[in-house]
């Protein structure tokens, strides 16, 4: 019984990192259109605010995975990337917040 409860709430954590994955992208994306650099300034703040929440998550999800979750997840995950296949390698994963305000220009 307890495993399924930790399993419900791993899968409600996971639902709110990606929310917040595609909101900070979301932030991101704004950032980079706009031409107030006061405004551009905001929204990158924001988007490494929901940044840093994701970190935050994404840590409590891997402390509540069973140890055999987490190898079998790398394994699908360095198989993917192998192919090319499965593996997100898109805007919102945490690659550097400051590569984000030297793309702008």
């Amino acid at each position: 019984m307890q495993n399924k409860k930790n399993q419900s709430s791993v899968g409600q954590m996971i639902q709110r990192c990606h929310k917040w994955r595609q909101k900070r992208k979301q932030y991101i994306d704004q950032a980079r259109q706009t031409s107030d650099e006061i405004e551009r300034e905001r929204l990158l703040q924001a988007a490494e605010h929901y940044g840093r929440i994701v970190n935050a998550e994404q840590g409590k999800i891997d402390s509540t995975r069973d140890p055999k979750d987490k190898s079998a997840a790398e394994e699908t995950v360095v198989a993917a990337t192998d192919t090319g296949e499965g593996a997100d390698t898109s805007d919102d994963e945490d690659t550097g917040f400051p590569d984000f305000i030297t793309n702008l220009k």
